[in-house]
């Protein structure tokens, strides 16, 4: 079993990379393969609503000069994906949301790529917002038809600094809860 977490943030190994990993701690206890996506320095474009995802039917979006369609294939592979992304002015960052409507929009174009799939979202804050990128995430989960994995409370991580979120005990037992109960499912999903 493996799952797949796409990091949204410009900051390589910053608050959210960092809590993607305290997910990933409670998934490796249990055998499971991870792997991470960066998104820091990929140019995402948006969807260009073109429909040629729907016309050729292919599993890729027709743009084919950046990473989504990579994404796309890894996304494929995956048993559960989670989707982490810093707060970006109440939502998620523009790379995320570039690749959410294309991704969800070759999905729904090639029945259902992501169907029954395990996901999440990882969401690192400073203050406020975070409950808007949440949903953001949670409504691309919920049209993908993915099965959404919870935690003990709302998958978020405080901090302002890299770094700062290790000093937020919640949001780090939230992410172990959050890994514990993907473990969970994937293993009865199999």
């Amino acid at each position: 079993m493996k799952v797949l977490a796409i990091n949204g943030s410009p900051r390589h190994n910053g608050n959210t990379a960092i809590l993607i990993n305290h997910v990933f701690d409670a998934l490796h206890a249990e055998g499971i393969e991870t792997e991470m996506v960066q998104l820091s320095g990929k140019t995402l474009r948006g969807c260009i609503a073109c429909n040629k995802c729907v016309e050729k039917k292919d599993g890729h979006c027709i743009i084919n000069n950046d990473s989504v369609n990579d994404i796309i294939d890894k996304m494929k592979d995956a048993d559960g994906i989670i989707f982490g992304s810093p707060t970006y002015f109440a939502d998620v960052t523009a790379e995320m949301k570039a690749l959410i409507d294309r991704c969800g929009k070759v999905s729904m174009a090639n029945g259902g790529l992501l169907k029954r799939k395990a996901g999440a979202p990882v969401i690192a804050m400073r203050r406020g917002g975070a409950t808007h990128a949440f949903d953001t995430i949670n409504h691309f989960l919920h049209l993908s038809q993915m099965v959404m994995v919870g935690a003990s409370y709302w998958n978020f991580g405080i901090g302002l600094g890299i770094g700062d979120v290790d000093n937020d005990e919640e949001g780090k037992r939230n992410m172990k809860v959050l890994g514990e109960n993907l473990a969970w499912l994937l293993k009865k999903i199999r």
